[in-house]
């Protein structure tokens, strides 16, 4: 302070009064005046004479032009003074007050020990920083102009602060309780958890619950945690002063909160000499030693983090055997905490994973083992990475988290439990949301911000918070940014392991603008994927309200009538709209009933309304839409938040397509929620005749195909006589085995327990998916088989390596891609249709069985114009019409025997697709299920050695004995001929 500077004190004398005497003013010395005969005055007035009384006067004094004597700051008597008082003595000199005034006037002034200002001063006037706290201690304060009074003693706590035990254990519950001996007000419990860290206000949350009565105040912690330690204080006014009392709470470490990285280790002595350990525990207010062992021959140090300590062991040289460390965690007299490290030394001939670099560097590993690593810098958690048995490194499972992301989500965790002054502390997130969304790399970040917003939501809904302008902008601006396209694959990730966070963020962001304070009106933000409009409605509104476009949507309003009872009983009605791009796509595929058993696709806009009056929210109101002209069949819908289990899916209820024309699609909605409009590719109508044709068709099939398989039983021999007809029929043998199986599964669907928590019904889906796949597949190598021996005639095949060719083809191929649909589609919980133990109609089926089909059928369909054209040539060559009659009934014939087989008819879904007329599901259905039947007719009643063949064990004429012997005495022929011989029955076969 400058030595111009006027510095003041106050003192209080303690005085004996030992008789009545005239009023008594010191007279002021040289640099220094006393004031305090007016108290003593009027003591005086209420004394009897002769009483002795002890009496506290203040005196003033004022240090003009230089420092302040050091001797006064401290307690002191001055006989000098003894002389103004003749009848009475002062028993007593103490500083109160100690004010400095600086250049500007104002005073600076502060208590001394067991001295505060009172309430009344210290509510009116700020404290030496400037600053009005309702947790100041009233200690120093700052005035302009004169000083308005003097610090007073304090008397003694009228309260007493106690708890159960200042050592608390995870999950218990903290009970802190204030008895009160004089009236208390304005109580206020606050957590200050560190030395460095400031006081936190503790409000009623979901983890804090506060009592109070006239006798005792209490505060309750429902669920102890390490972020719920350190020092709690109660400040509360009483008796005219501000008073705080305090207690300390502790909690010990669990082995959970040790963390060992890496937990376990193998190294190879050759490559690496040494290596680190390290055991790191979060900051607590509990001190702990640590020890490693064994700690031969390697060195430890503490390493101090922002929020962890870790104890390090350096190890110089590789161990000469399988070793286990062990970190030895100790505090006070509590049970120590053991965290063993097992080091594997990698022996020579062992499997190993070479060296790596994905996400971290990846040093040799012994097979069998899970590499840890650190996240990168910035990141908290984890890297983790097993190596096979083979030796080869499996995939990187990152759990890191941007550590500024997890550091705003805790922030946000502990408000909503009750930490924090929630009109500050969701602004102050806000902001660094925004900063950090550019940041977001990895699922877990976005996983973590999108659970941010969720909490946020939670704590403004809970405690009224109103939202200014530059937080709702924070808001719609990282809103715009996690929507944005540059991070799409990182949704699909994310939602894989948590499918309801689309909804969930959507309910926050509905939540978070329906917030915004009502001298914020009117707003408007727009952005590539935000646009909002926020604004009064006024008397002079007789249009109603509307919000600009933002396609596909055209138009969007809310006609007069269903306002004007708001606005014309005088009430403040606030209509908030907000449009959402990209969104949709981040929603689960949930369809409520009427909208199911149908393949859907949305514009890509949600638009939320949301109206209040006087600060009460309506939900029902009358919402006309205009969307642009879109092909397929349009469906109005909302997102019902409470939808399966709360996981959130489209609804009509209350919605419907009023209008539509060539250039626009109207939509009413008589309720205010997140709406949208979906589009659906014609799904096969909900007709219970359909069902009957599709189960009596499947159930023909399945008796056709069994008899098909008695019948190969019984001729196989006969049928079989050279690779020609084995290709042949092993390819339909094995299509009858795949049909027969999956028609079983699908015939016996409506029986079984549908959903995900049933593996029969899951094991079903996919052996229906499966084996339908298979047989289209048995149906491929059939053809290309076909097609070679029309193409190259004179080219032989080798039975052994064909075979293998069509089982990989025929099975393996289509147990892939059953195989990446289960694992794909799964952990999404959109691989079951919804009440069915079949493949999900959602988009599923179209991509991982519909297109594999269609595919299939292509390329038959070219082995079938292959065909014709083979039998074409010779019979067009020749002239006559009869024969070229000929030649056309063989064509006719040829596809009527290799449609059905091949699977052609599945050329019909297309129609499907793109025709919404039920003739077309009719021949659909009806031709694909009788597919097995069509099998039996021209894949063996058709063919004229599996007839005679069964015609001659029916007539018991041969024994199989002679027809061992038939087929030993053709083998005279060359096996040429008989491949040319069989190739020209099979074609004499589709010409008759």
């Amino acid at each position: 302070m400058s030595s111009l500077a006027l510095s003041q004190l106050l003192l209080a004398m303690t005085l004996t009064l030992l008789e009545l005497e005239s009023t008594f003013v010191p007279t002021a010395q040289s640099e220094l005046s006393l004031s305090g005969g007016k108290s003593v005055q009027q003591l005086n007035q209420f004394s009897r004479v002769g009483e002795s009384v002890l009496v506290t006067s203040y005196v003033h004094l004022e240090f003009s032009n230089r420092a302040l004597p050091p001797k006064l700051s401290e307690n002191f008597t001055l006989p000098t003074v003894l002389a103004f008082f003749s009848s009475r003595m002062i028993t007593a000199l103490v500083l109160t007050t100690e004010c400095h005034v600086d250049h500007s006037g104002t005073s600076f002034c502060t208590c001394h020990p067991d001295y505060q200002w009172n309430t009344t001063l210290c509510s009116l006037y700020p404290n030496c920083c400037g600053h009005r706290s309702e947790r100041d201690s009233c200690e120093c304060l700052s005035f302009h102009g004169p000083v308005p009074g003097y610090c007073q003693l304090l008397p003694p706590v009228p309260a007493n602060l106690t708890l159960d035990s200042q050592l608390q254990m995870h999950r218990n519950t903290l009970n802190l309780i204030l008895l009160k001996k004089e009236k208390a007000t304005n109580l206020r419990w606050y957590l200050r958890q560190s030395e460095n860290h400031r006081p936190i206000l503790l409000w009623p949350g979901t983890n804090v619950f506060q009592t109070s009565n006239e006798s005792q105040a209490g505060l309750q912690i429902a669920h102890m945690s390490r972020h719920w330690t350190g020092e709690y204080e109660s400040i509360f006014e009483a008796q005219g002063f501000r008073r705080r009392l305090r207690q300390v709470v502790k909690m010990p470490l669990e082995e959970k909160d040790v963390v060992r990285l890496p937990e376990e280790l193998s190294i190879s002595c050759a490559a690496s000499t040494g290596f680190q350990l390290r055991c790191c525990i979060p900051l607590t207010n509990m001190a702990y030693t640590a020890t490693w062992s064994p700690g031969e021959d390697s060195q430890a140090s503490l390493q101090n983090m922002p929020d962890s300590q870790c104890f390090v062991l350096a190890v110089r040289h590789c161990p000469a055997a399988n070793t286990t460390y062990t970190c030895t965690l100790q505090s006070q007299s509590l049970a120590p905490l053991v965290a063993p490290v097992s080091i594997t030394i990698i022996q020579d001939g062992d499997t190993t994973c070479p060296e790596d670099f994905s996400v971290v560097a990846w040093n040799v590993t012994k097979a069998g083992f899970m590499a840890q690593a650190p996240c990168p810098m910035n990141k908290t958690g984890v890297v983790k990475r097993l190596c096979g048995s083979n030796g080869i490194w499996g995939p990187v499972q990152d759990s890191c988290t941007e550590a500024k992301i997890l550091d705003l989500y805790s922030k946000a965790k502990l408000l909503l439990e009750g930490q924090g002054k929630p009109n500050e502390q969701v602004p102050r997130i806000l902001r660094e949301l925004q900063r950090q969304v550019g940041v977001v790399s990895t699922p877990s970040d976005l996983r973590e911000m999108l659970h941010t917003v969720t909490l946020l939501a939670k704590v403004v809904a809970e405690t009224s918070t109103e939202l200014t302008d530059r937080a709702l902008k924070d808001l719609l601006t990282t809103t715009d940014k996690i929507l944005d396209v540059n991070i799409s694959s990182l949704w699909t990730l994310a939602r894989a392991q948590e499918p309801s966070m689309g909804s969930d963020f959507l309910k926050a962001v509905e939540t978070l603008v329906h917030s915004v304070s009502p001298q914020q009106h009117p707003f408007s933000f727009s952005s590539s994927n935000v646009l909002l409009q926020s604004q009064l409605l006024r008397h002079s509104s007789p249009l109603g309200y509307q919000m600009p476009s933002a396609p596909p949507l055209l138009q969007a309003r809310i006609p007069w009538h269903s306002l004007a009872p708001l606005v014309l009983n005088g009430t403040n009605v606030r209509i908030t709209s907000l449009a959402l791009q990209k969104l949709d796509s981040r929603l689960p595929s949930n369809y409520r009933q009427g909208l199911r058993d149908t393949s859907y696709a949305t514009p890509g806009m949600i638009l939320v309304i949301s109206i209040t009056a006087d600060g009460q929210d309506f939900t029902q109101a009358e919402v006309i839409m205009d969307f642009e002209d879109m092909n397929g069949t349009l469906h109005c819908v909302f997102w019902d938040h409470n939808a399966f289990q709360g996981r959130g899916g489209w609804s009509d209820e209350g919605c419907e397509l009023q209008a539509a024309n060539a250039s626009a699609v109207q939509c009413v909605c008589r309720h205010l929620t997140a709406f949208s409009i979906l589009m659906s590719q014609h799904a096969v109508p909900e007709d219970p005749l359909l069902d009957l044709l599709s189960q009596v068709g499947v159930g023909a099939s399945i008796l056709a195909l069994l008899v098909c398989l008695v019948i190969y039983r019984l001729v196989w021999r006969v049928v079989v006589r050279n690779k020609v007809a084995f290709f042949r029929h092993t390819a339909l043998f094995n299509m009858v085995i795949c049909l027969l199986v999956a028609d079983t599964c699908f015939l016996g669907n409506p029986w079984l327990p549908s959903g995900y928590h049933s593996l029969v019904c899951l094991a079903t889906a996919f052996l229906c998916h499966f084996f339908y796949l298979a047989t289209f597949f048995w149906m491929l190598a059939q053809a290309l088989v076909l097609a070679h021996q029309l193409l190259f005639v004179f080219h032989q095949l080798s039975k052994p390596l064909v075979l293998s060719m069509m089982s990989i083809l025929g099975y393996l191929c289509p147990l892939g891609f059953a195989g990446v649909t289960l694992g794909l589609y799964l952990p999404q919980r959109k691989y079951l249709r919804e009440g069915k133990c079949l493949l999900s109609g959602d988009g599923v089926s179209l991509h991982a069985f519909s297109e594999p089909v269609l595919a299939i059928v292509s390329v038959n369909g070219l082995v079938l114009v292959i065909a014709v054209l083979k039998l074409l040539r010779p019979s067009l060559s020749e002239g006559p019409a009869v024969e070229k009659r000929q030649a056309l009934v063989g064509v006719l014939k040829a596809l009527l025997i290799l449609t059905p087989i091949f699977g052609l008819t599945w050329g019909l879904g297309v129609t499907t697709l793109f025709e919404g007329s039920l003739v077309f599901h009719y021949i659909f259905v009806i031709l694909n299920s009788l597919q097995g039947v069509f099998i039996f007719v021209f894949g063996c009643l058709t063919d004229k050695k599996v007839l005679e063949a069964l015609r001659k064990w029916l007539r018991g004429s041969r024994s199989s004995n002679s027809a061992i012997s038939m087929v030993t005495n053709e083998s005279c022929t060359s096996e040429h001929s008989r491949e040319r011989s069989e190739l020209a029955s099979y074609e004499e076969q589709m010409a008759d």
